[in-house]
C-alpha cells in the first residue's frame, strides 16, 4: 500500500486530492494536516511515500517545512504560487498541481509519480529545488529549524552570528544556539548585505552584535561579540567591514 500524506491549509483543496485519490485504490491517505507544523510530524510518524503540500500556508510554509525533514518523500506541489516558483519546478523536474487543480490534470502527475516511485529521482530532485529557491535572493525574516522533536521559528532579528559545522551550521542567536543543514553560502545570499557580513569562510556576523575588533598577528582581526563568542577575521572580510562600517 502506498501512504499518501496532505498538506494544505484549505479543507476543501485537501477535500478535493482526496477525492481525485479514490479512483487509485493502491493509495492510502495517513493523514490530513492543516499547516507545516502538522506536515512535519505526521510525515516522521508516518514516513510516506508520497505528500500533497501546498506552498502558502501560516505558521510555516511548504519549502519551510521540507527543509526541516531528514528522509524526505516524494513531493507533489499543490499551489497557487508565482511564475518563478513554477520555473523553478519545471527545471529540477518537480511536479506540481496548480489550482484549481483538474483531474486530467491530478492523473498525469499521479502517473508520473507511479511510473517513477521505485527511483530516488523524485526526492534528489527536491532536495535541488529546496537548494535553488533558499539560494534565491531576497531579504529573509526567519529560520525554521528543528529541536528534537519540536519545530521552533527563529527571527532573523534575534540572530548574533551564523557559523558553519560541517554539512550543518551552528545559528547563534539572543535565545541560545541552534543547528540547521544547510550552507553559509545560502544565508550569506539570503540575508540582508546590510546588516550580516561573512568576516571569515565561517563566520557570518550581524554587523550591530559586534563590540569590538581586536588586533592578532599582522593584518590579523578577531571580532568579539556580544554573546562573548570570538570570530576570526580574514583579510576579505576585514575589507567587507571597512566598507560597512564607513572606517
Amino acid at each position: 500500500m502506498i501512504k499518501a500524506v496532505l498538506i494544505d491549509d484549505e479543507p476543501l483543496a485537501r477535500s478535493m486530492v482526496a477525492e481525485y485519490l479514490d479512483d487509485y485504490p493502491e493509495v492510502s491517505i495517513v493523514a490530513e494536516c492543516n499547516d507545516g507544523f502538522e506536515g512535519a510530524k505526521a510525515i516522521m510518524h508516518h514516513q510516506p511515500d508520497i505528500v500533497f503540500l501546498d506552498i502558502q500556508m501560516p505558521k510555516i510554509n511548504g519549502f519551510e517545512m521540507l527543509e526541516i525533514i531528514d528522509q524526505q518523500p516524494s513531493v507533489i506541489f499543490t499551489t497557487a504560487f508565482d511564475d518563478y516558483a513554477i520555473r523553478a519546478f519545471e527545471q529540477h523536474a518537480v511536479d506540481y498541481l496548480l489550482k484549481p487543480i483538474t483531474k486530467a490534470r491530478f492523473d498525469q502527475a499521479m502517473h508520473k509519480f507511479l511510473d517513477n516511485r521505485q527511483s530516488t529521482m523524485d526526492k534528489a530532485n527536491t532536495r535541488k529545488l529546496l537548494e535553488d529557491v533558499s539560494n534565491t535572493p531576497g531579504t529573509l525574516e526567519r529560520v525554521v529549524v528543528k529541536v528534537g522533536s519540536k519545530i521552533k521559528i527563529l527571527p532573523v532579528a534575534n540572530i548574533i552570528c551564523i557559523e558553519a559545522d560541517d554539512d550543518y551550521v551552528k545559528i547563534h542567536t539572543i535565545e541560545g544556539t541552534f543547528l540547521k543543514s544547510k550552507t553559509l553560502t545560502s544565508f550569506e545570499q539570503q540575508l540582508d548585505p546590510q546588516q550580516f557580513v561573512r568576516i571569515h569562510r565561517s563566520f557570518l556576523i550581524k554587523i550591530d552584535h559586534i563590540v569590538r575588533l581586536e588586533p592578532q598577528e599582522k593584518d590579523s582581526y578577531v571580532a568579539v561579540l556580544s554573546n562573548g563568542m570570538v570570530a576570526n577575521v580574514s583579510k576579505n572580510g576585514y575589507a567587507r567591514l571597512k566598507q560597512l562600517l564607513g572606517m
